[in-house]
């Protein structure tokens, strides 16, 4: 089998995995032909593009339906993924038809026409005053998919936890690159809420850690579906955080007012604690100057400095 990928997705697996993402490719045509034989598909137009580092394209199933073969690259971030959308069941999120645990492959139902509720260019737009309204629906659609995690195949990975996020930013901040780059100003808040989102404030939720509006697009059975989660288990306010991030990113240079103003209608959405909501918020924004300056992204690193200052 011929598999061509998106030229953006294929330098995307080289920059992101390197060697690894090198023999993902070369196995990918092996993989695909596989789950297509195992599963009775048919590859039926090209691969999606958009997607970071994921084989995804429409297929045709042996009773003349249509889905989505998804195969990932493994990667610790995505580690959720199979297992929210199995506690979604399809109830706000594209349904998850099958999963093979060998290759990580997943068939999913196609979400068509596929338009995100906002289109994620390089500086997001959900902080924009005409996207509100998209923001409210997002945040209604993310209270609703908010659940007890239900009991999982055998094979299928568990929910990775957020308590790990938060012991993996409490390491961090022990490192001089980061807390030098933060200053005092920042290092310190960014410890003492470490501190308090270590202890989860109510029951622990299948929560989203990819929460922007490009990762809920038209479909045909629901007007709006989620695609792609991150899915966690942690405390309801824990889906403000990257929501929240990228309001505030929206602004070159983030006013602190305006960011309590993004904070209070993003937890008002949510119906989650604005405090809280700000607190995971604040920590994304420093999660992303860690990994910016890890990549050697200092245009980067510097806006997401300014982020977590207008949120400190």
């Amino acid at each position: 089998m011929t598999i061509t990928l998106p030229p953006g997705v294929v330098a995307n697996i080289r920059t992101i995995f390197a060697a690894r993402g090198e023999r993902w490719l070369a196995d990918l045509p092996e993989m695909v032909a596989q789950r297509c034989a195992a599963w009775d598909l048919e590859v039926i137009g090209q691969p999606f593009d958009g997607g970071t580092h994921s084989f995804a394209a429409p297929v045709r199933r042996d009773d003349g339906t249509v889905a989505v073969l998804k195969v990932p690259v493994p990667d610790e971030e995505d580690a959720g993924e199979v297992a929210g959308m199995y506690c979604y069941r399809g109830d706000g999120a594209a349904y998850l038809y099958d999963f093979d645990a060998d290759s990580g492959a997943l068939l999913l139902e196609w979400a068509r026409p596929g338009t995100p509720l906002v289109a994620q260019p390089p500086i997001p737009l959900e902080g924009r005053p005409e996207n509100a309204g998209r923001v409210r629906l997002a945040c209604a659609l993310y209270r609703r998919l908010r659940r007890q995690p239900t009991t999982l195949p055998p094979g299928y990975p568990p929910l990775p936890l957020v308590a790990d996020i938060v012991s993996d930013w409490t390491v961090r901040l022990t490192g001089a690159e980061l807390t030098g780059y933060l200053t005092a100003e920042l290092t310190g808040p960014a410890r003492d809420w470490c501190a308090a989102l270590a202890e989860p404030d109510g029951p622990l939720l299948v929560v989203n850690r990819d929460t922007h509006l490009g990762n809920i697009v038209a479909a045909e059975r629901e007007p709006w579906l989620l695609i792609d989660p991150k899915a966690y288990l942690g405390e309801a306010a824990f889906d403000a955080g990257f929501l929240i991030l990228k309001m505030v990113e929206t602004e070159a240079d983030p006013d602190p007012r305006a960011a309590r103003r993004m904070v209070a209608a993003a937890a008002d959405g949510l119906e989650v604690r604005p405090e809280r909501a700000r607190g995971w918020a604040f920590l994304r924004a420093v999660e992303e100057v860690a990994w910016s300056l890890e990549d050697d992204r200092p245009t980067d690193a510097a806006r997401y400095r300014r982020v977590a200052a207008a949120l400190s």
